[in-house]
């Protein structure tokens, strides 16, 4: 071998070293018998350094993977002998990323020849290894490579590999698999006290393959008497629960997985395993949880296909088993560690599928489902590490966490609805009588299992306050209390937030009791809301007062001016030189001008009124805009240009965002508003000549123009001429592309009226033509190549021929 280029293996040689080992390594992969040398080099433990080692072994793999129908049967002989030999020699550990290298070079020979060539594999490697115990570590690590070779599902393959796999596994149940099966078990006697680690990796082969082995080879008392002592041992009792875990999920007959289960069960019980209190490793119950978890659903599996079947008498032992199970659950799910809570969350939501089925609920089924609410309700409670302000990982986790408990609520819901509700009121009931000493978890949660109700019990089109008696009844009382209690003024983000979340989910609330508007508008108003000291809860409150003032704005007349007043700072456009923190961030205040523009416009008072209030609302906005153009005009600075840009752009936004509140019943001229938009125009157009940040300009003037085109109607003509030649002039590709949707918008909508305008528009179609012939002009010269260009950069979701991409581009 080539002694210099090894020397690149080392991963601190120089690039020099590094490029020639990568070369050589081609060389040795493309040669037909080059790779030889590394097969001797491994068979004769010639190299200790351990990347020439792995170095050897991809070679190896390169050859099976790629070249092993192309090779002579002396060839692939020596491949056998060669990983026999280095087999033979591991009489002390390699390092693991050796091991796992050796063990897919096995798996891949394996799959290659074991139909054909080499199907005594398993028993060669079981007669060389022995008790080995390095041996045994790479028959265990060559199982598993062979489970993600040939069983694992995450992995796809081909329909010719499919069926390879298919016949392998067929040949392994006939020739081997109770040979493997009792090396297992040798595996996991011998070594559970001097090498735990085997011990575990062995677990996690039977796992691995009890999923489409025969069963009865696993589950019987010998194996699995000693999985079961072996929960008891401190290192491998995870690794056991695991390996249970797969037998109990491996598919079978109902009656016989009941029976299974059950007597998996007594013997956990006798043991000692479902006294969770006492328990202290936290991991360990983690994965007994999932254990139970697996077992519970195994047996509503059970009883579903019984019940279908009509086997009346096995159905109801199966149920039993079912209910025995429950008070486990409970005492997993109830436990502080979330992990160990959220693993029997899915056995939980299937028992109450089970009870939702049943024609008429026990005594202790109800006592059950009050348990399993009192549960949620207890675990969906913040501890005091969470993290409000900067949230991390172990925040998302729990947020997660919170969405699977909401599905356990929803489905208790629909188990016993009655249930639900009066088990929630008592709990808002309590801690709002006490909100001012509670803590605010606990405050939090009461307000939030208002909050879920609203989806748990759902109303058509919100409408929780009409239909059912009981159910309105009881959410009207409720929130009754959350507006009047004052625990909107509760000092924590997490009980503002979800205040005004409840709050405008049941916005038709106050359509029944309106007298609760004000209080809830100055809560939204104040420091409560808007001004409250968190951005994060200003920001999602500027979005629930758009939506709650969408819903009741005709209850608001009354409040209107004094609501503008109130929230006229928060209106102002920040300038990038003032160097204050804006109250809101500028996505924020498209809501809060949205929300002004709807009051604006469904209230009482006559248009002229309307439009001085408008005008109010966007004259502002003019002033700045025209001094900030003209300062970009004279900026220098390219950092500074493009923060004045964007300031631009935001104002144009505002303004076009105020139209979004105008309707077919209230339009712009009904409001008498046209004039204060005709002058918004006449504000906003100059932009579309300024020489400098032409895109960011360009683009949010053009975005207002289609608002004013639906909102304006024919009042916008005027302006077209003059913004078409400025978007045109100078233009670029990307400007025409985008330019054409705004012309053919004017085009369909104004057909009676554009024949008034055709000479103003003149130059648009000059333009336009003159971009058409240069366009056939390229295509003419170098026309796949341009076909090519417009497909990638403007028509990216049109899978077309070069011949419809010309009808597109030329017609």
């Amino acid at each position: 071998m080539d002694e210099q280029a090894l020397l690149g293996l080392n991963p601190n040689a120089d690039a020099r070293y590094r490029q020639r080992a990568m070369a050589y390594f081609e060389q040795l992969k493309e040669s037909q018998d080059a790779w030889e040398v590394c097969a001797e080099a491994l068979a004769k433990g010639i190299y200790n350094d351990d990347h020439v080692k792995f170095f050897c072994f991809q070679v190896l793999e390169h050859q099976i993977k790629f070249r092993h129908a192309g090779l002579s049967a002396v060839q692939q002989q020596l491949i056998r002998e060669t990983l026999m030999k280095w087999l033979q020699c591991q009489v002390g550990p390699e390092k693991p990323f050796i091991r796992n290298k050796a063990a897919q070079v096995f798996a891949l020979t394996f799959v290659m020849e074991y139909l054909t060539l080499w199907p005594k594999f398993f028993f060669d490697i079981l007669s060389l290894v022995g008790l080995n115990p390095h041996g045994v570590d790479i028959y265990l690590r060559t199982l598993m490579a062979i489970d993600a070779e040939v069983v694992d599902r995450d992995i796809l393959h081909s329909p010719e590999e499919t069926r390879r796999n298919t016949l392998i596994k067929d040949g392994m149940r006939e020739q081997c698999i109770p040979h493997l099966v009792e090396s297992w078990f040798q595996i996991l006697q011998t070594y559970q006290q001097s090498h735990p680690e085997l011990t575990c990796q062995c677990l996690e082969v039977v796992g691995a393959y009890v999923s489409w082995i025969d069963l009865n080879l696993i589950a019987n008392d010998r194996f699995v008497n000693l999985l079961l002592s072996q929960m008891s041992v401190e290192e491998l009792r995870e690794e056991a629960c695991d390996c249970l875990f797969e037998i109990i999920n491996k598919g079978m007959d109902p009656v016989d997985k009941t029976k299974l289960v059950e007597s998996l069960c007594q013997v956990l019980q006798s043991a000692g395993f479902f006294n969770v209190e006492q328990e202290e490793d936290v991991d360990f119950l983690a994965k007994f949880s999932r254990l139970v978890n697996g077992m519970g659903q195994s047996l509503v599996l059970s009883w579903t296909k019984l019940a279908k079947a009509g086997n009346v008498k096995d159905a109801a032992e199966t149920l039993q088993a079912v209910e025995a199970k429950v008070p486990l659950l409970l005492q997993l799910l109830v436990h502080e560690d979330d992990d160990i809570s959220a693993n029997i969350v899915g056995f939980c939501y299937e028992y109450l599928h089970v009870l939702k089925q049943l024609p008429q609920l026990t005594d202790q089924q109800k006592t059950n489902i009050e348990a399993v609410m009192l549960a949620v309700m207890k675990k969906l409670t913040y501890d005091d590490e969470y993290n409000f302000e900067n949230e991390g990982e172990d925040e998302a986790m729990f947020v997660e966490y919170r969405k699977q408990l909401k599905m356990l609520l929803d489905r208790l819901a629909q188990v016993s609805p009655e249930l639900l509700l009066e088990a929630v009121r008592r709990v808002f009931t309590n801690t709002m009588q006490n909100w001012q000493t509670a803590p605010f978890m606990e405050v939090e949660v009461a307000i939030r299992l208002l909050y879920m109700l609203g989806e748990a019990l759902p109303a058509s089109h919100g409408a929780h306050f009409s239909g059912d008696t009981a159910k309105t009844s009881a959410l009207q009382d409720m929130m009754r209390t959350l507006v009047s209690c004052g625990v909107s003024s509760y000092q924590h983000s997490s009980v503002s937030l979800e205040f005004f979340e409840t709050v405008v989910r049941y916005d038709k609330f106050f359509i029944v009791e309106p007298q609760h508007i004000p209080n809830v508008l100055m809560a939204f108003l104040d420091q409560r809301g808007l001004r409250h000291n968190s951005p994060k809860v200003r920001s999602r409150v500027a979005y629930l007062f758009s939506r709650f003032v969408k819903t009741l704005h005709k209850h608001m007349n009354a409040f209107i001016e004094d609501i503008l007043t109130r929230i006229q700072d928060l209106l102002e456009l920040a300038p990038p030189e003032n160097g204050f923190l804006a109250m809101l961030t500028s996505d924020d205040q498209l809501f809060m001008f949205e929300t002004a523009g709807v009051l604006i416009v469904n209230s009482e008072c006559p248009a002229e009124r309307k439009q001085a209030l408008m005008r109010s609302l966007l004259l502002p906005l003019m002033d700045v805009f025209r001094l900030l153009l003209a300062k970009l005009l004279q900026e220098t600075e390219e950092e500074r240009q493009a923060s004045l840009a964007d300031c631009l752009s935001h104002a144009v936004g505002f303004a076009s965002r105020t139209s979004k509140a105008f309707s077919n019943k209230q339009t712009v001229k009904q409001c008498g508003c046209t004039e204060v938009y005709r002058d918004c125009m006449q504000t906003f157009l100059p932009a579309l000549s300024c020489p400098v940040q032409r895109g960011v300009l360009r683009s949010s003037v053009r975005s207002f123009l289609h608002r004013m085109i639906i909102c304006l109607e024919e009042e916008v003509l005027p302006f077209v001429p003059a913004a078409s030649e400025h978007m045109l002039k100078d233009c670029e590709a990307k400007d025409l592309q985008e330019f054409i949707p705004l012309i053919s918008q004017i085009t369909a909508k104004f057909k009676t009226f554009i024949y008034r305008i055709q000479y103003q528009l003149l130059f648009v179609f000059q333009t336009l033509s003159e971009c058409s012939l240069t366009l056939k002009m390229i295509h003419l010269k170098r026309g796949p190549e341009f076909i090519q260009f417009l497909q990638q950069e403007y028509l990216p979701s049109l899978q077309v021929s070069p011949e419809i991409s010309q009808v597109r581009c030329f017609l």
